[in-house]
C-alpha cells in the first residue's frame, strides 16, 4: 500500500492551546544543590521556557514547595512573565498528589502536561508517572531541569521515557509552538525570546539582522 505525504504537523506536536505547562519548584534552595546544569543556563531555559508559554498564551501553571519555611521563592525570571498568577504551595514533593494542582489541571482540562523544574528525579518523575498513569501525555523540556548529580538527572529522564514520556528542550518548545515563521503575529515575540535567552542561535539572530536586514522565515 503506497503512503502519501501530506503537508500538515504530526500528531506528536505542541501546539499553544493543546497542553498545560507546569513549571516546579524553581526555587532557591532546590538551585542551591543543582549540579547537573549551569545555574545560569538553567535560570535561563526556565525563562525561555515561561516567557514562550506566556507569549503564545499556553495554560500553565506555577508551584512551588514549602516556599515560606524552607525553599525560598519562585525564580523571578520564571514568575515575570505571568504578573498577578497565583503560585500553587504544596508539602507533597509529587505535584500530582497536590489537590490545589489537580483541581486546575482538571479546570483547565487539557491531556497534555509539559513539566520543567527541581529536582528531575523527584519533583519531575513524580508527577510524570502519575499522570501517565492516569492516561495524559506527557512531554518533560530536560535542560529547564536539574538535579544534584548528572547521573541523577540522566537516570530520571531515563525512567521517565521508558514510562512513555517525551524528552525535548526549551529552545525546541519555543520554536515547536511557532513553527511557521509566516505565523507573524507571534513572529516578533518568538524571534524576541530568542534573541534574549537563546543563547549562540539569539546571537545569531541579531548579527544577520544587525549586518544584513535579514529576519528568519
Amino acid at each position: 500500500m503506497a503512503i502519501t505525504a501530506t503537508p500538515t504537523a504530526g500528531a506528536k506536536l505542541l501546539t499553544p492551546h493543546d497542553h498545560t505547562l507546569v513549571m516546579i519548584d524553581f526555587q532557591s534552595q532546590m538551585a542551591f544543590a543543582t549540579n547537573s546544569i549551569d545555574p545560569v543556563l538553567l535560570r535561563s531555559n526556565a525563562a525561555l521556557v515561561a516567557s514562550a508559554a506566556a507569549g503564545f498564551g499556553a495554560s500553565t501553571i506555577l508551584t512551588t514547595v514549602a516556599e515560606k519555611s524552607f525553599s525560598g521563592p519562585m525564580f523571578e525570571e520564571v514568575t515575570a512573565p505571568f504578573p498577578g498568577q497565583a503560585l500553587l504551595d504544596r508539602t507533597s514533593m509529587n505535584t500530582w498528589e497536590d489537590a490545589a494542582v489537580i483541581k486546575r489541571i482538571n479546570e483547565i482540562g487539557k491531556s497534555r502536561i509539559v513539566l520543567a523544574g527541581l529536582w528531575t528525579s523527584v519533583c519531575i518523575v513524580g508527577p510524570a508517572l502519575s499522570a501517565i498513569d492516569q492516561g495524559f501525555e506527557v512531554y518533560v523540556i530536560a535542560d529547564a531541569c536539574g538535579d544534584i548529580s548528572n547521573e541523577a538527572h540522566n537516570r530520571a529522564m531515563e525512567r521517565m521515557v521508558q514510562a512513555g514520556a517525551q524528552p525535548m528542550t526549551s529552545l525546541q518548545y519555543l520554536l515547536e509552538l511557532q513553527r511557521d515563521w509566516a505565523r507573524t503575529d507571534t513572529y516578533d515575540m518568538t524571534t524576541g525570546v530568542a534573541k534574549k535567552f537563546g543563547g549562540g542561535y539569539g546571537i545569531g539572530i541579531n548579527y544577520a539582522r544587525a549586518m544584513f536586514g535579514a529576519h528568519e522565515g
